[in-house]
């Protein structure tokens, strides 16, 4: 009786044996399953940071782009009235002092990165031009700009507003 008891607590402490190295396989793949669920969830969120930077950066990049959108149209009135012809003496007068302030205008637009697109007797690209009129022109290819309505601009890498320009057929 001695010696069954005695198979059966070895009996029993080999069970035990088992079911505590099944506890601690299940443990440690747990373990496992968890570490693998917070690394995922570490990468989602640097992903998520790096991409809310990224749109903080395009945002700030672009910041300026309806003032600069709205001083535009300042400078073009300014451009119409310098063309303006007079013989009267007061109207230059009064055209130098505009042609500072042009100046100055276009002077703090290039400091911001806002530039006029060159589109006088290059080929027509709609990305940059917009093509409100077209002409047959003797002596000059198809499809170049043969004359500029309204100027247009690139703020950075950006075209704000393409040019309005005449085409030759």
């Amino acid at each position: 009786m001695e010696e069954e008891v005695k198979v059966e607590e070895k009996e029993t402490k080999k069970e035990k044996k088992n079911k505590e190295k099944e506890l601690i396989d299940a443990l440690n793949l747990k373990v496992k399953e968890l570490e693998d669920k917070n690394l995922r969830i570490s990468a989602e969120m640097i992903n998520s940071l790096r991409r809310k930077d990224e749109d903080t950066a395009r945002v700030m990049k672009y910041a300026n782009e309806s003032l600069i959108d709205d001083i535009l149209n300042v400078v073009d009135n300014f451009d119409r009235a310098l063309k303006l012809n007079s013989d009267s003496e007061d109207v230059v007068n009064y055209q130098k002092g505009m042609q500072m302030i042009y100046d100055n205008l276009i002077s703090i637009l290039n400091k911001y990165e806002v530039i006029e697109i060159d589109a006088l007797d290059k080929p027509f690209d709609p990305t940059y031009h917009q093509a409100v009129m077209t002409e047959k022109v003797d002596g000059k290819e198809s499809n170049i700009v043969i004359e500029v309505l309204r100027k247009g601009y690139m703020y950075k890498d950006k075209v704000i507003r393409p040019a309005m320009v005449k085409v030759s057929e």
